[in-house]
C-alpha cells in the first residue's frame, strides 16, 4: 500500500510505529505530494510549522484520517526542533501550534480530534525531553491505529461485495486519504485479497478531480479494475445497471448519522435512493463528532473560487462571474444504508449504533 503519511528520522529511516531510535532523532513529517499526482510521485519532508499548515491547506495531504495523522506528526516535528526552558513553556507552545494547525481545514473532525488527543497528554510535571517523546509516541500511535482501523473497515465491508459487482465511489477515500488501505476503498482492497474482483467507478470529483487524479491512480497501482466517469454521468451509469453499491468516505459524522463528505456526495445519495442502490459510508470512530446531534451544525469549508474558474491553469469561467465553491455537503441519514466502521456495520437507527460504538471506545 501507499505511504501517504509517515515519519522519517534524521537517518533516513521511515517509521510507521514507535521505536526507541526515534527518541534520539529530531525527525520530519513525510508526505506524498498529492497535488502532483498522477503525473509525478514526489515526497515532501518538513519540520517547519508554516510548511505543515500549507501542506494541509493546499491539499498536499487530504482525506480526514490522513489530515489528522499529518497534523499530529507535524506538531511533534515542530516541537522536537525547538528548545524550551521548562515544560510549561513547551505545553503553551504546543497548544498554540495545535490551534494554528486546527485552523487549516474546518470540516474534517479527525484534525481536531487528533490534535486534542495529543495536547491533552502533556503535563507540566513531566520533563521537556519526555514531553517531546510523548507527543511523537502518541502521533505514531494515532497513525498505527488508523492503519488498523482501515484494515478492520475493509474486513467488515468486504462481505458486501461479490465478484463482478460495480462499486461507485466519490472523491478519494483510499490509501492516499488515510494511514493505509483507506475507508471507502478498504472493502475493495480486502475483497481483492480474497480473490473477489470488482469494478470501481470513480467519480471525477470536480473541481479538483480527486477521483480522477487520485482514486483512479491508486486503484490502478493496486491492480483493481477502475473506470473513471464525470460527476454528471453517475445517474446514467446507475440506470444502465453498472452500479450495485455506492461506498463513500466521510469527513464528519453527526450522532444521528448525517454525514459530511466531499461536495457531490449528497447528490449521489439521492440518485442511489432513486435507483434502489445501497449507499454506504465508511469511516472510523474518530470521524464521529459527539458534539453534534445532527448535520446542521457541521461547518462547510469554502474554497478558493479560482479552483473553479481557473482549474489546473486554464480559465474556464469569464472574469467577473461570481463563484460559489463549497468543498463539502451533508448527506441526510435517511439516505444512508449503513456506516461501515472498524467495529462493524451500523444500521439505522444510527443514533443508537453510533452511541454504542462511542461507548465501547
Amino acid at each position: 500500500m501507499l505511504d501517504s503519511v509517515t515519519w522519517v528520522d534524521d537517518f533516513g529511516h521511515i517509521h510507521r510505529s514507535w521505536n526507541a531510535e526515534l527518541s534520539v532523532s529530531a525527525g520530519k513529517l513525510r508526505l506524498l505530494d498529492q497535488t502532483l499526482l498522477p503525473e509525478r510521485r514526489e515526497y515532501l519532508e518538513t519540520a517547519d510549522l508554516e510548511c505543515v499548515f500549507d501542506a494541509i491547506k493546499r491539499l498536499v495531504v487530504r482525506g480526514a484520517p490522513a489530515i489528522g495523522c499529518a497534523a499530529v506528526l507535524g506538531l511533534a516535528a515542530v516541537i522536537r526542533r525547538q528548545e524550551f526552558e521548562n515544560s510549561t513553556v513547551l505545553i503553551d507552545q504546543a497548544r498554540q501550534v495545535a490551534n494554528y494547525l486546527a485552523s487549516s481545514r474546518p470540516t474534517a473532525v479527525n484534525l481536531f480530534w487528533a490534535l486534542k488527543r495529543c495536547v491533552e497528554l502533556l503535563n507540566p510535571k513531566i520533563a521537556v525531553a519526555e514531553l517531546k517523546d510523548i507527543l511523537l509516541h502518541e502521533a505514531l500511535d494515532i497513525l498505527s491505529e488508523d492503519i488498523e482501523m482501515c484494515h478492520a473497515i475493509g474486513r467488515n465491508g468486504a462481505p458486501l461485495l461479490s465478484s463482478g459487482c460495480g462499486v461507485l465511489t466519490h472523491c478519494n477515500a483510499g490509501a492516499l486519504a488515510t494511514g493505509d488501505y483507506g475507508t471507502a476503498l478498504a472493502p475493495v482492497y480486502t475483497a481483492l485479497e480474497n480473490g473477489i474482483s470488482v469494478t470501481v467507478y470513480s467519480d471525477e470529483t470536480r473541481p479538483l478531480l480527486q477521483g480522477a487524479r487520485l482514486t483512479a491512480w491508486e486503484l490502478q497501482q493496486a491492480g483493481v479494475d477502475v473506470v473513471t466517469i464525470c460527476d454528471n454521468m453517475a445517474a446514467q451509469v446507475m440506470r444502465e445497471g453498472k452500479i450495485n453499491i455506492v461506498i463513500v468516505g466521510a469527513d464528519r459524522i453527526a450522532l444521528n448519522g448525517d454525514t459530511a463528505n466531499k461536495i457531490g456526495t449528497y447528490a449521489l445519495a439521492v440518485l442511489a435512493d432513486y435507483h434502489s442502490i445501497p449507499f454506504y459510508v465508511a469511516a472510523p470512530y474518530s470521524t464521529i463528532d459527539a458534539a453534534l446531534a445532527d448535520g446542521s451544525g457541521i461547518p462547510i469549508e469554502q474554497r478558493d473560487p479560482e479552483e473553479v474558474s481557473c482549474g489546473f491553469g486554464r480559465r474556464t469561467v469569464p472574469r467577473g462571474v461570481k463563484i460559489y465553491n463549497p468543498a463539502f455537503d451533508v448527506t441526510p441519514q435517511q439516505l444512508i444504508t449503513g456506516i461501515i466502521t472498524e467495529k462493524g456495520i451500523i444500521k439505522p437507527p444510527f443514533h443508537k449504533g453510533i452511541g454504542e460504538l462511542l461507548q465501547r471506545r
